[in-house]
């Protein structure tokens, strides 16, 4: 980062409830997390000097835009502040850090809020599906599929089976360690669901096919929720740390970023990669470096954890966390397999792989999932982040994406 950026706190909505049957919506779903995320970041809303709103597709599922009127009604110390919204698929909430942080490095604003925000279970699930495949491209994939995400995500396991080979029971393994990390989230949509012997395994009455190689146990949630965090200039952190007994570097901050974007279409991001035997999508790889040098500590390579204390990925599918595995270094192109089985990425291994639950266990609320990494990242670090503790954490990754990997980021926080 040219300037630090800290974070000083932040909320997140119970990713389990559902907010339409409460007859509730998305300015319930922002009021509510803003004054939780005041509360634990312990500041006036009166000190916020800017708002930053990542959110996908609230015209769609909700029939609502301008969403920054919105931001300002959640309390009314807001009333007048600058709010810009910010889309780009699931990475909608990194693209809101983003712009917030830039914010900050430039000098414009000493604090800002970033609100993360997403209601889609107020569709019937067919509805849901041809909302998200609007960060398809329209009328050119997935042709026929009932399932828009899953079919393209179930392509993906397709060619990588192709190229490398793939064993089922590896993103089996990928999803049952979500959802157990998810058991222990008290925010997790999954925490009080039940699993049998089969729930994991290729049956298709405990774990039906939803498209191709995904099964039930291999997708992300539809999720209503909301996060909210806290960015601030080294100068304002300051003050903050001295009003609270702290030092300054007892605040996680932004250590690096990692932004990039490849093209729409699936089909001309695969033929990037094809033939090369390196990694399927160079752009993920690229943005994961790039944050690493940028925060200056060694990026993971094949078998060794690198500068990384754990990792908040974006599991939309199992397939998509196997894949990070490898593009995050933790393994060649081709052997995400051998971190799962030597148990690397569990919540005892040296390299922990969504201690929240992810998309998978904990829920996938949208546009609020980047901002909930960033948040459960920061908490990771300062040793607050309770039965979901990677003991010693003081370097976390986060990796959100948009569409079939077209939007990257990645971010380095720690302290």
């Amino acid at each position: 980062m040219t300037k630090p950026v800290f974070i000083l706190g932040g909320a997140q909505s119970d990713f389990a409830r559902n907010w339409a049957r409460d007859d509730k919506g998305l300015f319930d779903m922002m009021a509510e997390t803003t004054d939780a995320a005041l509360a634990d970041a312990r500041i006036e809303a009166s000190d916020v000097e800017v708002i930053h709103i990542g959110n996908f597709a609230g015209e769609l599922f909700c029939g609502q835009g301008l969403l920054g009127g919105m931001a300002v009604m959640a309390n009314p110390a807001f009333s007048g502040l600058p709010t810009s919204r910010h889309e780009a698929a699931c990475a909608s909430g990194s693209m809101a850090i983003f712009a917030a942080a830039a914010d900050i490095e430039a000098g414009r604003y000493g604090l800002a809020a970033v609100i993360g925000v997403e209601m889609m279970r107020n569709v019937p699930g067919q509805t849901a599906a041809e909302n998200l495949g609007a960060a398809a491209w329209a009328g050119r994939e997935a042709l026929g599929a009932r399932y828009l995400w899953p079919a393209m995500f179930s392509n993906v396991a397709e060619e990588y089976d192709a190229r490398y080979g793939l064993d089922r029971s590896h993103l089996a393994e990928i999803s049952r360690t979500n959802f157990a990390n998810g058991k222990r989230n008290p925010n997790a949509q999954t925490r009080n669901w039940e699993f049998g012997e089969k729930s994991f395994d290729a049956d298709d009455e405990a774990n039906p096919v939803i498209e191709g190689w995904m099964r039930k146990s291999d997708c992300g949630q539809v999720t209503d929720g909301a996060a909210v965090l806290f960015l601030a200039s080294e100068e304002v952190a300051r003050d903050y740390a001295a009003r609270h007994g702290l030092s300054l570097d007892d605040i996680p901050r932004l250590k690096g970023w990692g932004h990039t974007t490849a093209p729409l279409l699936m089909e001309a991001k695969l033929q990037e990669s094809a033939g090369t035997q390196g990694y399927m999508f160079p752009w993920v790889h690229k943005a994961v470096t790039d944050a690493c040098r940028r925060a200056g500590i060694e990026t993971p390579s094949h078998g060794k954890a690198g500068g990384l204390d754990l990792v908040e990925t974006h599991d939309c599918f199992s397939i998509t966390e196997y894949m990070a595995i490898e593009h995050f270094g933790l393994a060649a192109p081709g052997e995400a397999w051998k971190p799962i089985e030597a148990g690397m990425i569990g919540m005892d291994g040296a390299r922990p792989f969504n201690p929240s639950g992810g998309l998978i266990g904990l829920g996938h609320p949208v546009g609020a999932t980047g901002v909930r990494m960033a948040l459960d990242a920061a908490r990771q670090t300062t040793g607050r982040a309770g039965d979901n503790q990677v003991c010693g954490a003081k370097t976390a990754a986060t990796y959100n994406v948009g569409g079939s990997t077209t939007a990257s980021a990645c971010l380095i926080i720690g302290v």
